[in-house]
């Protein structure tokens, strides 16, 4: 296939070139951003690599092409080994997801590669990529589509009514459901099946509980394999907390079958955990199910895995990141943080090791705790250092582990016995809940992890504004000891149908102290992520007329700004604080004018007459 063919085939309007001979220099590109391309050449393949011969691109995917006449006069471990050098360059010079393909230019053989890591060799080439594809068609396997993601989450509804019918207590679902589809997508037979005789009491084994025991042998055998911590707890949350409990162990194998069969046929056939399209639709999946059944409780902050995603691209994880969530809930942050540093990494020895040893978790409540263990098993493991403790008590395990990225939401009003009980003994008869509003959990973690940490979290808006004296004190000893790099102002109802709080995001650099940094902070007015509510199921992601998603180019613009310090009227400012003043774009940025439109107008006066009615100062005939 000729060069002109490849580029026509692909689509020439997303094909880029930064040298007159139409290919792509990383030595150019990487310069470009202050990086030199020596820093990521390995001596085992040489350091001629440097120009791709066809490079395509948009906001989210980038494609490598390399040609060569025939592969039959190539050493195929050579030419492998090249475009892995350019997949290592591009990873460098870009967040982009990534489609490596070696193309013959006299005759028609091609090989692909892609989803996580991008490994280029014989075991993860994509066998069954014999023909080219469009960019578009790529971009679809990439990323998936906005269309099934929407057939997933109206599969939660009705799996959830399900589950009502049948009699699962709410509180049961989500880790009951987790550990059905972690089960299946491990061999699970539950069709046909016959009651048996149990070997160990010889008592007789109803076909229901033949089906329950099985999900009990695959737990215990996937968390054997992955050398996790405390398995035997792990396995008691699991096993006496949901699958031996009353209203499990009620369930017919006529209703225990159908709940398996509707996961088998309306969520498994979109989830592959194998590429990023099938990762992310299982982090929409278990969030947006553990949202709709725990939409009666108000204090619940799960965390969307979009913004999840967005604030691991912050604080740049990556192979090298050892991360902590010391609050981590169902997981959503340990999952999104294990994905994307797989993605970086260009062996299945990183990749292991990510797994295994640069993930880290605790989790005080043991239903959660149960949850995250069972999140991260369906993602292809990474639980072997998720705990079930206080924090608190975890100081020493934390400095031994030399983390270096933190992904947090601690609870925002948490009772006494959640707290630091050093902040606690100072407390008055009448202090109930956190007066700090979550703050003294970042400040106490900032403390125990290494000094070279970057730290994301999200806080409500009270913590950013800081009236109380309680939040001020917190605030100073975070400037007096780091450096406040950003603070990016979220949707108003990013935790919708679950806690009401507003959320900030706040970026820390451990490093240095702020005041010595004397830098400005970047504030980002983050409000519109292009996801509206629906009613049941949460906030969903919009799409355009042809079906592409807006916040994947919402995102870019959001990274684009922060990471090039842009200041933007209407999006983004920069400043210099202190402790004293709020950690808040709207207290800073310019109004863009040029981009009110009179409905902004109607919409503000509309607001105000619903005050005054509301108040009693307007009377309606």
């Amino acid at each position: 296939m000729k060069r002109i063919e490849i580029i026509d085939r692909i689509g020439a309007k997303y094909n880029v070139g930064n040298i007159e001979s139409g290919e792509f220099s990383y030595s150019i590109a990487l310069k470009s951003i202050g990086k030199n391309i020596k820093d990521y050449q390995k001596a085992t393949s040489g350091s001629q690599h440097q120009y791709l011969d066809i490079k395509f691109e948009n906001e989210r995917l980038s494609i490598l092409v390399e040609c060569k006449n025939k592969f039959s006069k190539w050493d195929k471990f050579k030419i492998q080994k090249q475009l892995q050098d350019y997949v290592r360059f591009e990873k460098a010079y870009s967040d982009k997801k990534i489609v490596a393909i070696l193309v013959e230019t006299e005759g028609d053989d091609l090989w692909v590669w892609y989803g996580q890591s991008v490994i280029i060799d014989e075991e993860h080439r994509i066998n069954e990529e014999t023909k080219l594809k469009t960019f578009e068609e790529y971009e679809e396997i990439c990323f998936g589509k906005v269309n099934d993601k929407i057939k997933v989450i109206d599969a939660i509804k009705i799996l959830n009514e399900k589950l009502h019918s049948d009699g699962v207590n709410e509180k049961l679902r989500s880790q009951f459901v987790g550990t059905c589809l972690l089960a299946l997508k491990n061999g699970l037979v539950y069709e046909n099946v016959k009651e048996t005789i149990n070997a160990s009491t010889g008592k007789s084994l109803k076909s229901a509980d033949v089906v329950l025991n099985g999900i009990k042998n695959i737990l215990e055998g996937l968390l054997t394999k992955s050398g996790s911590l405390n398995k035997a707890s792990k396995l008691a949350v699991l096993n006496n907390k949901v699958l031996d409990d009353q209203d499990i162990q009620s369930l017919t194998y006529a209703e225990l079958s159908d709940i398996l069969k509707f996961i088998d046929n309306n969520i498994i056939p979109f989830i592959n955990d194998k590429n990023t399209a099938g990762q992310d639709l299982l982090n929409l999946f278990f969030t947006t199910f553990n949202k709709y059944v725990g939409k009666s409780d108000k204090n619940q902050a799960f965390t969307p895995d979009h913004i999840c995603g967005f604030m691991s691209k912050v604080i740049g994880v990556n192979k090298h990141s050892r991360v902590l969530d010391p609050c981590c809930g169902s997981g959503a942050f340990l999952v999104r943080a294990m994905t994307d540093a797989m993605d970086d990494c260009e062996t299945e020895d990183e990749r292991e090791l990510v797994k295994r040893e640069q993930i880290f978790g605790i989790e005080y409540e043991e239903g959660a705790f149960g949850l995250s263990s069972t999140n991260m098993l369906i993602h292809g493991d990474g639980n072997s250092n998720v705990v079930q403790d206080s924090l608190f008590n975890r100081a020493k395990w934390i400095e031994n582990s030399n983390i270096n990225r933190v992904l947090m939401n601690p609870p925002y009003n948490a009772t006494k016995k959640f707290c630091n009980p050093e902040y606690t003994k100072n407390w008055d008869s009448k202090k109930k809940e956190d007066p700090s509003k979550g703050f003294h959990f970042v400040e106490w973690v900032a403390r125990h992890v290494s000094p070279h940490c970057k730290l994301a979290v999200l806080l409500p808006m009270q913590a950013a504004i800081g009236n109380s004296g309680e939040v001020k004190e917190f605030k100073k000893k975070m400037l007096e000891n780091y450096t406040l790099e950003a603070v990016f102002s979220l949707p108003v109802e990013i935790f919708y149908p679950g806690a009401a709080a507003v959320a900030v995001c706040m970026v820390f650099d451990l490093s240095q102290k702020h005041e010595k940094v004397n830098k400005e902070t970047f504030f980002g007015y983050y409000r519109d992520d292009k996801f509206t509510k629906r009613k049941g199921l949460g906030r969903i992601e919009l799409t355009d007329d042809n079906g592409n998603s807006l916040w994947a180019k919402a995102e870019e613009i959001w990274l684009d700004l922060y990471k090039n310090r842009k200041a933007v009227p209407g999006l983004s400012v920069m400043k210099k604080i202190t402790f004293n003043d709020e950690w808040l774009a709207e207290a800073y940025m310019e109004t863009d004018y040029s981009a009110l439109e009179t409905a902004d107008f109607q919409k503000v006066l509309n607001s105000h007459l619903a005050y005054l009615v509301k108040e009693g100062n307007v009377y309606e005939d």
